[in-house]
Protein backbone atom coordinates (compact mmCIF):
# COMPACT_ATOMS: atom_id res chain seq x y z
CA UNK A 1 0.00 0.00 0.00
CA UNK A 2 1.01 3.64 -0.17
CA UNK A 3 0.41 7.01 1.41
CA UNK A 4 1.24 10.27 -0.35
CA UNK A 5 0.09 13.80 0.41
CA UNK A 6 0.51 17.08 -1.46
CA UNK A 7 -0.15 20.32 0.42
CA UNK A 8 -0.65 23.53 -1.57
CA UNK A 9 -0.06 26.68 0.47
CA UNK A 10 0.25 30.40 -0.13
CA UNK A 11 4.04 30.08 0.00
CA UNK A 12 4.44 26.92 -2.06
CA UNK A 13 4.08 23.14 -1.89
CA UNK A 14 4.92 20.36 0.55
CA UNK A 15 4.98 16.85 -0.91
CA UNK A 16 5.38 13.71 1.18
CA UNK A 17 5.45 10.00 0.30
CA UNK A 18 6.33 6.69 1.87
CA UNK A 19 8.43 4.05 0.09
CA UNK A 20 6.85 0.69 0.96
CA UNK A 21 5.32 -1.28 -1.91
CA UNK A 22 4.82 -4.71 -0.35
CA UNK A 23 4.49 -5.79 3.25
CA UNK A 24 4.27 -9.41 4.33
CA UNK A 25 5.65 -11.86 6.82
CA UNK A 26 8.87 -12.41 4.90
CA UNK A 27 8.97 -9.72 2.22
CA UNK A 28 9.13 -5.92 2.36
CA UNK A 29 9.99 -3.99 -0.80
CA UNK A 30 10.77 -0.30 -1.02
CA UNK A 31 10.66 2.00 -4.03
CA UNK A 32 10.52 5.77 -4.19
CA UNK A 33 7.06 7.03 -5.10
CA UNK A 34 8.25 10.58 -5.76
CA UNK A 35 9.50 11.43 -9.25
CA UNK A 36 11.12 14.69 -10.40
CA UNK A 37 11.83 15.58 -14.01
CA UNK A 38 14.61 17.36 -15.90
CA UNK A 39 12.50 20.17 -17.30
CA UNK A 40 13.21 23.62 -18.69
CA UNK A 41 14.31 26.27 -16.13
CA UNK A 42 10.89 27.95 -16.32
CA UNK A 43 9.07 25.04 -14.66
CA UNK A 44 9.34 22.46 -11.89
CA UNK A 45 7.14 19.35 -11.80
CA UNK A 46 6.89 16.46 -9.33
CA UNK A 47 4.86 13.26 -9.53
CA UNK A 48 3.62 11.22 -6.55
CA UNK A 49 2.29 7.73 -7.19
CA UNK A 50 0.07 5.12 -5.58
CA UNK A 51 -1.14 1.81 -6.94
CA UNK A 52 0.37 -0.77 -9.25
CA UNK A 53 4.14 -0.29 -9.30
CA UNK A 54 4.57 -1.40 -12.91
CA UNK A 55 1.95 1.11 -14.03
CA UNK A 56 3.40 4.04 -12.10
CA UNK A 57 6.96 3.32 -13.18
CA UNK A 58 5.82 3.08 -16.80
CA UNK A 59 4.10 6.47 -16.60
CA UNK A 60 7.13 8.14 -15.01
CA UNK A 61 9.49 6.65 -17.61
CA UNK A 62 7.20 7.61 -20.50
CA UNK A 63 7.12 11.20 -19.27
CA UNK A 64 10.92 11.28 -19.10
CA UNK A 65 11.24 9.63 -22.52
CA UNK A 66 8.93 12.16 -24.14
CA UNK A 67 11.15 14.95 -22.79
CA UNK A 68 14.35 13.26 -23.98
CA UNK A 69 12.93 12.64 -27.44
CA UNK A 70 11.45 16.18 -27.59
CA UNK A 71 8.04 14.86 -28.50
CA UNK A 72 5.59 17.59 -29.62
CA UNK A 73 3.65 17.03 -26.41
CA UNK A 74 5.75 16.68 -23.28
CA UNK A 75 6.13 18.30 -19.86
CA UNK A 76 8.17 21.13 -21.42
CA UNK A 77 5.74 22.07 -24.19
CA UNK A 78 2.57 22.53 -22.13
CA UNK A 79 1.78 26.03 -20.89
CA UNK A 80 -0.51 25.16 -18.00
CA UNK A 81 -0.26 22.63 -15.21
CA UNK A 82 -3.86 21.55 -15.83
CA UNK A 83 -2.87 20.66 -19.42
CA UNK A 84 0.07 18.69 -18.04
CA UNK A 85 -2.34 16.84 -15.73
CA UNK A 86 -4.51 15.98 -18.77
CA UNK A 87 -1.44 14.68 -20.61
CA UNK A 88 -0.30 12.55 -17.64
CA UNK A 89 -3.85 11.28 -17.20
CA UNK A 90 -4.00 10.15 -20.82
CA UNK A 91 -0.77 8.16 -20.46
CA UNK A 92 -2.02 6.64 -17.20
CA UNK A 93 -5.49 5.64 -18.44
CA UNK A 94 -4.08 4.27 -21.70
CA UNK A 95 -1.67 2.02 -19.82
CA UNK A 96 -4.41 0.79 -17.49
CA UNK A 97 -6.76 0.00 -20.39
CA UNK A 98 -3.98 -1.99 -22.07
CA UNK A 99 -3.95 -4.43 -19.15
CA UNK A 100 -7.63 -4.29 -18.22
CA UNK A 101 -8.27 -7.76 -19.65
CA UNK A 102 -5.88 -9.22 -17.07
CA UNK A 103 -7.99 -8.04 -14.12
CA UNK A 104 -10.02 -11.27 -14.22
CA UNK A 105 -6.84 -13.15 -13.34
CA UNK A 106 -6.29 -11.01 -10.25
CA UNK A 107 -3.90 -8.50 -11.81
CA UNK A 108 -4.88 -4.94 -10.88
CA UNK A 109 -3.16 -2.35 -13.09
CA UNK A 110 -4.85 0.71 -11.58
CA UNK A 111 -2.88 3.59 -10.12
CA UNK A 112 -3.52 7.11 -8.89
CA UNK A 113 -1.14 10.05 -9.25
CA UNK A 114 -0.54 13.54 -7.94
CA UNK A 115 1.14 16.05 -10.26
CA UNK A 116 2.40 19.15 -8.49
CA UNK A 117 4.63 22.07 -9.32
CA UNK A 118 4.67 25.37 -11.17
CA UNK A 119 5.02 26.68 -14.72
CA UNK A 120 6.33 30.24 -15.13
CA UNK A 121 3.56 32.81 -15.37
CA UNK A 122 1.10 30.63 -13.49
CA UNK A 123 0.53 29.81 -9.82
CA UNK A 124 1.87 26.66 -8.20
CA UNK A 125 -0.73 23.87 -8.09
CA UNK A 126 -1.34 20.22 -7.32
CA UNK A 127 -3.65 17.85 -9.21
CA UNK A 128 -4.91 14.42 -8.19
CA UNK A 129 -5.15 12.26 -11.32
CA UNK A 130 -7.55 9.30 -11.23
CA UNK A 131 -7.08 5.98 -13.09
CA UNK A 132 -9.66 7.15 -15.65
CA UNK A 133 -7.41 10.10 -16.51
CA UNK A 134 -9.56 12.90 -15.06
CA UNK A 135 -8.31 15.07 -12.21
CA UNK A 136 -9.16 17.46 -9.38
CA UNK A 137 -7.15 20.15 -7.62
CA UNK A 138 -6.99 21.69 -4.14
CA UNK A 139 -9.23 24.44 -2.75
CA UNK A 140 -9.14 27.07 -0.02
CA UNK A 141 -11.23 24.74 2.16
CA UNK A 142 -9.14 21.64 1.41
CA UNK A 143 -5.60 22.73 0.51
CA UNK A 144 -4.23 19.20 0.30
CA UNK A 145 -4.59 16.03 -1.76
CA UNK A 146 -4.03 12.43 -0.62
CA UNK A 147 -3.58 9.15 -2.48
CA UNK A 148 -3.24 5.64 -1.12
CA UNK A 149 -4.03 4.82 2.50
CA UNK A 150 -5.42 8.25 3.31
CA UNK A 151 -7.88 7.82 6.16
CA UNK A 152 -5.48 7.55 9.10
CA UNK A 153 -3.51 10.69 8.27
CA UNK A 154 -6.45 12.88 7.28
CA UNK A 155 -7.62 14.13 10.73
CA UNK A 156 -4.37 15.92 11.56
CA UNK A 157 -4.35 17.63 8.14
CA UNK A 158 -7.96 18.76 8.59
CA UNK A 159 -7.19 20.27 11.98
CA UNK A 160 -3.99 22.13 11.22
CA UNK A 161 -3.46 22.79 7.51
CA UNK A 162 -4.67 26.13 6.18
CA UNK A 163 -3.54 28.02 3.05
CA UNK A 164 -1.51 30.45 5.22
CA UNK A 165 0.32 27.65 7.09
CA UNK A 166 4.09 27.98 6.72
CA UNK A 167 6.00 25.47 4.62
CA UNK A 168 7.97 24.29 7.67
CA UNK A 169 4.82 23.76 9.76
CA UNK A 170 3.14 21.96 6.86
CA UNK A 171 6.15 19.64 6.51
CA UNK A 172 5.92 18.81 10.23
CA UNK A 173 2.17 18.20 9.91
CA UNK A 174 2.71 15.98 6.85
CA UNK A 175 5.22 13.86 8.76
CA UNK A 176 2.82 13.52 11.70
CA UNK A 177 0.11 12.52 9.22
CA UNK A 178 2.49 9.94 7.76
CA UNK A 179 3.47 8.62 11.20
CA UNK A 180 -0.21 8.26 12.18
CA UNK A 181 -0.74 6.21 9.03
CA UNK A 182 2.29 4.00 9.69
CA UNK A 183 1.08 3.36 13.24
CA UNK A 184 -2.24 2.01 11.95
CA UNK A 185 -1.20 0.31 8.70
CA UNK A 186 1.93 -1.82 8.36
CA UNK A 187 1.73 -1.62 4.56
CA UNK A 188 2.84 2.02 4.74
CA UNK A 189 6.44 2.47 5.78
CA UNK A 190 9.76 4.30 5.53
CA UNK A 191 11.90 5.67 4.08
CA UNK A 192 9.74 8.80 4.08
CA UNK A 193 10.44 11.47 1.49
CA UNK A 194 9.56 15.15 1.87
CA UNK A 195 9.98 17.79 -0.83
CA UNK A 196 9.49 21.47 -0.06
CA UNK A 197 8.92 23.81 -3.00
CA UNK A 198 8.83 27.59 -2.44
CA UNK A 199 6.73 29.35 -5.07
CA UNK A 200 8.44 31.09 -8.00
CA UNK A 201 11.84 29.50 -7.26
CA UNK A 202 11.55 26.62 -9.77
CA UNK A 203 13.81 24.68 -7.43
CA UNK A 204 12.93 21.14 -6.29
CA UNK A 205 16.26 20.42 -4.63
CA UNK A 206 14.89 20.66 -1.08
CA UNK A 207 14.14 16.97 -0.86
CA UNK A 208 14.61 15.06 2.39
CA UNK A 209 14.65 11.34 3.13
CA UNK A 210 13.92 9.90 6.58
CA UNK A 211 14.67 6.26 7.35
CA UNK A 212 12.89 4.43 10.18
CA UNK A 213 15.50 5.29 12.81
CA UNK A 214 16.11 8.87 11.74
CA UNK A 215 16.55 10.96 14.93
CA UNK A 216 14.07 13.63 13.88
CA UNK A 217 11.40 11.08 12.98
CA UNK A 218 11.84 9.36 16.34
CA UNK A 219 11.74 12.68 18.20
CA UNK A 220 8.62 13.80 16.34
CA UNK A 221 6.81 10.51 16.97
CA UNK A 222 7.68 10.59 20.68
CA UNK A 223 6.68 14.24 21.14
CA UNK A 224 3.39 13.81 19.27
CA UNK A 225 2.47 10.73 21.29
CA UNK A 226 3.28 12.46 24.58
CA UNK A 227 1.26 15.56 23.67
CA UNK A 228 -1.74 13.42 22.69
CA UNK A 229 -1.60 11.51 25.98
CA UNK A 230 -1.30 14.78 27.90
CA UNK A 231 -4.26 16.28 26.04
CA UNK A 232 -6.33 13.17 26.72
CA UNK A 233 -5.56 13.29 30.45
CA UNK A 234 -6.70 16.91 30.55
CA UNK A 235 -10.04 16.25 28.87
CA UNK A 236 -13.27 16.73 30.88
CA UNK A 237 -13.92 13.36 32.47
CA UNK A 238 -16.93 11.27 31.56
CA UNK A 239 -19.35 11.24 34.48
CA UNK A 240 -21.03 7.87 34.66
CA UNK A 241 -24.38 8.12 36.39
Amino acid sequence: MTYCVAISLDDGLVLTSDSRTNAGIDQVSTYSKMFTFETDPNRSLVLLSAGNLATTQYVAEQLKRDIRETQPRNLNTLSYLSDAADYVGEILSSRIRRHADNEASGFAPEATLILAGQIHGNPHQAFLIYPQGNHITTSQETPYLQIGESKYGKPVLDRFIRPHTSLADAATCALISMDSTMQSNVSVGPPIEVLIYRKDTFDVSKRYRFHAEHPYLIELRKAWGERLRQAFCEMPRFNEQ
